[in-house]
């Protein structure tokens, strides 16, 4: 279907036989959800040996007794773990509780209110800002909009943000003080950062404000679909610039074992590290540090990691599959939309028509299968060209994903269409 082309009465045939189907499809009362990227539960079921692991055994191997209190970095085993996922050194690794999204909080926190490093508040500045790269990860906009921070945005690339007006909005505005990374599988879009745009984030340190983090969400660092896909290291990057003390980096295992009870990690420099520690020991006496052993047993080895990740993979790919081979049949040869082919992650993103998101969302919902809001990927909520919607395929069975991905075709063509009828 090619509606930029077709003639009024082309169009309204199109709406009244599209508009038939799905009033077929309401009466059928669907109730499926597609909105956010929640692990399946045949993707926990790998990691229910977890429960019992310890056997009664709660020492680390260093004879920490890890039922008590203590331990503000985490166990050293945690840390490794971390240190395996992150590709970077053990030393430069605190392990957390269950969240990364709770570690980037708290960086975030330190740097508004107290600095890193040495470099004055945030909250000091006239106008803090971060750089969002969009279509993005709204959880990291919410962040930034509840402490009043302000957010520009940046649009991504194939090979992740485009760089020039990421320098260009740095060397303009002082008040910019971080940017928002997830370099692989980036949410929603899928890319991951070329060698080239790790390069050139390694050097915003030398022309940043002082106080300048980036904050390097690399959710999606072992989830790959099929073959691995390298990620350049955004450290040694950044130790080529001199620029180590310019990042921040996360992780966690809440898409590769129990999402709600995993291990988080930040990877960052000894002066970094030392700030966020400043701060954590007043709001904690340590993380869950049996939850930490748990883990460091299950992953006894990185090679362990990487076998459960294949699992996983396995289970995601025909998903994956189902939602890219249902957006290739009905749009391979229109002009509704486009998107991405993404080899990990868990996402896929979608681009409508400008101007037809909210509507495609609506529609959906109307017919029983909830999306992700218009907007979403955007600070604030605001898509300026309301066009962006982020499909997670992860959590639904495959038969409920393939039916909600049939009514999200059905609505992108009406919505299409009636758009297009209101502009003759």
């Amino acid at each position: 279907m090619r509606i930029d082309s077709a003639t009024r009465d082309q169009l309204q045939e199109w709406e009244k036989e599209l508009s038939a189907q799905y009033q077929r499809i309401c009466q059928h009362e669907l109730s499926l959800d597609i909105t956010r990227g929640k692990p399946s539960a045949e993707q926990l079921h790998l990691s229910d040996r977890l429960d019992g692991i310890l056997n009664g055994d709660f020492r680390a191997a260093d004879g920490t007794d890890t039922r008590n209190y203590g331990g503000l970095e985490g166990l050293v085993c945690a840390r490794e773990l971390g240190a395996d996922i992150l590709q970077v050194p053990t030393e430069e690794v605190l392990a957390g509780g269950n969240s990364s999204l709770t570690l980037m909080y708290h960086a975030v926190l330190t740097g508004y209110l107290f600095g890193f490093a040495g470099s004055k508040p945030w909250r000091e500045l006239q106008s803090p800002k971060f750089l969002c790269p969009v279509p993005g990860y709204d959880r990291h906009f919410s962040i930034c909009e509840q402490l009043g921070i302000g957010m520009v945005t940046v649009p991504m690339t194939d090979s992740g943000p485009d760089m020039d007006a990421v320098e260009e909005q740095i060397r303009n505005d002082r008040d910019i003080i971080g940017i928002w990374c997830v370099p692989k599988f980036s949410n929603p879009t899928g890319v991951t950062y070329s060698k080239e745009t790790v390069d050139r984030l390694a050097q915003l340190g030398q022309f940043a404000n002082p106080g300048f983090r980036i904050f390097w969400d690399n959710a999606y660092a072992i989830h790959d679909l099929e073959q691995q896909v390298n990620l350049p290291s955004i450290r040694a990057a950044t130790q080529e610039h001199d620029t180590a003390d310019s990042v921040l980096q996360f992780a966690s295992t809440s898409k590769v074992t129990h999402a709600g009870a995993g291990v988080a990690f930040v990877s960052a420099s000894t002066a970094n590290l030392a700030s966020l520690k400043k701060q954590m020991q007043a709001m904690t006496i340590g993380p869950d540090k049996v939850n930490q052993l748990r883990h460091s047993r299950f992953f006894a080895e990185f090679t362990m990691l990487r076998e459960h990740m294949q699992k996983h993979a396995q289970i995601l790919k025909p998903k994956f599959e189902c939602v890219l081979n249902q957006l290739e049949s009905a749009f391979g040869d229109s002009d509704l939309g486009g998107w991405e082919k993404p080899k990990g992650g868990y996402f896929v993103s979608f681009n409508t028509r400008p101007g037809c998101a909210a509507a495609v969302v609506k529609l959906a919902a109307d017919a029983g299968v909830k999306l992700t809001p218009a907007g979403a990927t955007f600070p604030y909520g605001k898509d300026p060209e309301d066009r962006n919607i982020r499909i997670a395929p992860s959590f639904p069975p495959l038969e409920e994903l393939d039916t909600a991905m049939s009514v999200f075709v059905l609505c992108v063509k009406l919505a299409s269409v009636r758009q297009q009828l209101e502009k003759l």
